[in-house]
């Protein structure tokens, strides 16, 4: 099993408190996981803050650019792969996406992993895309990974798509990887198409054992009526991970952070009638005893990577020490590829 950290680009206001983190500290955080022995780093995409964040604080939260952090980590480091977890892609325009991705793919040596999503929150599309406000986000998606994919295996690129078009364009360098690693993020039906139609991974988020392992029979289904091989498409998920001595201890930890707040805002999407001790159960949240047993039920689902985890804490420093102990007494029991 291969372990990975979600580093706080854009994740104030939302999982942790505004403000929490200095671009500095995001760096140190990606270093450690490193030196840790984590697989990846992860970096969240937003480009507006959503309206439950400006009705929560009093003052805006940072949001770093994820690509641009990851370049500066991938300048501080040497193994640890690089991840978007979530890049929205509908807010993005893939000509200028492709570039930058190839980039950070160049500069890193090749340890770049692209997860791309429709996005949680319809507020921030509306105001970063007006324009686009009557496409559908699903469409926008499916365009972007498929000209992402012309963009960096042609060497003449050309793409009409009903919301996204360019032509005869010629763009280097391509990616060190080939290809380059995109995997499809979401719970729901249009994921599990694009992750088996056109996408190397799956990237759902906090959902339970048999959710892995339905919707990897899916993604399996659309890889096969594609005529794709669906072995050589990864399973990945992110989850929150929140550790304490005690079931007690754990659950105060979790109360008095923020991302109960973030729980909340999806309530009419991904988390649905889920309520506080369901999104346990369907996170790495417990004792590092109950962890353990939940890592060993998603391994036995089918599942190859728990990809840019969220730790819990108010602080870096929590966040860091939730890491330690997550490397500790959890990575140690699954070592054929925690390292």
């Amino acid at each position: 099993m291969k372990f990975g950290v979600e580093a706080p680009t854009c994740l104030a206001g939302m999982m942790y408190p505004t403000p929490f983190a200095t671009a500095n500290d995001i760096v140190r955080v990606a270093v450690e996981a490193e030196q840790l022995g984590y697989y990846d780093v992860g970096g969240n995409d937003h480009l507006s803050t959503m309206r439950f964040i400006r009705e929560a604080w009093p003052h805006p939260p940072d949001f770093f650019e994820p690509l641009v952090v990851l370049s500066n980590i991938a300048a501080r480091t040497s193994v640890i792969r690089l991840t978007t977890g979530i890049m929205v892609l509908p807010m993005r325009d893939p000509v200028l996406l492709a570039k930058q991705v190839a980039t950070l793919d160049q500069l890193s040596n090749g340890r770049v992993t692209l997860g791309v999503a429709v996005g949680g929150y319809r507020d921030e599309f509306e105001g970063v895309a007006p324009d686009l406000v009557d496409a559908s986000r699903a469409r926008l998606t499916t365009e972007g990974i498929e000209s992402l994919r012309v963009l960096w295996e042609q060497r003449y690129s050309t793409y009409n798509g009903k919301h996204r078009r360019f032509e005869d364009v010629e763009s280097y360098p391509k990616p060190v990887q080939s290809p380059l690693p995109i995997y499809s993020g979401g719970n729901v039906e249009g994921s599990f198409r694009r992750a088996g139609e056109l996408c190397d991974g799956w990237l759902p988020a906090k959902v339970g054992p048999d959710k892995i392992r339905t919707g990897r029979a899916k993604v399996e289904a659309y890889a096969r009526a594609a005529g794709r091989d669906p072995s050589t498409i990864a399973t990945a998920l992110q989850s929150v991970v929140c550790l304490g001595n005690t079931k007690e201890q754990v659950r105060e930890r979790f109360e008095r952070s923020a991302f109960d707040l973030f729980r909340k805002s999806l309530s009419k999407t991904m988390t649905k009638g889920v309520d506080l001790d369901a999104y346990f159960d369907a996170n790495l949240i417990g004792t590092p005893d109950e962890v353990c047993a939940k890592v060993q039920a998603y391994q036995e689902a089918g599942l190859d990577h728990f990809c840019a985890s969220l730790f819990v804490g108010n602080t870096v420093d929590e966040l860091l020490d939730q890491m330690r102990l997550f490397a500790r007494h959890v990575m140690p029991m699954f070592p054929a590829e925690a390292s």
